[in-house]
């Protein structure tokens, strides 16, 4: 089964690129960040004995890392390929 999508073949709707617009003037590094911060914050509330909290924080890391690649691609790659296709 074929499932590539070539370019100019799908379009992306307005509130999508209007959000990735946004988006990719986040800097990188700013959800790698995050992830860290949530990393120690977790460590400290386990420290404190905060073991739910701890977990619940700590579970941010992944999320954050993820919209950084996200943004990283939206970055390199554009939203839309009929948008660059122009």
């Amino acid at each position: 089964m074929a499932t590539r999508t070539w370019q100019g073949e799908s379009q992306e709707d307005n509130f999508t690129g209007a959000i990735e617009k946004q988006t990719s003037k986040v800097p990188s590094t700013t959800f790698l960040g995050l992830a860290l911060a949530s990393m120690g914050a977790s460590l400290t509330l386990k420290i404190m004995g905060r073991d739910d909290w701890a977990l619940f924080v700590g579970q941010w890391a992944a999320p954050f890392l993820i919209m950084g690649n996200y943004n990283k691609m939206v970055k390199q790659h554009g939203s839309d390929a009929t948008s660059r296709a122009a």
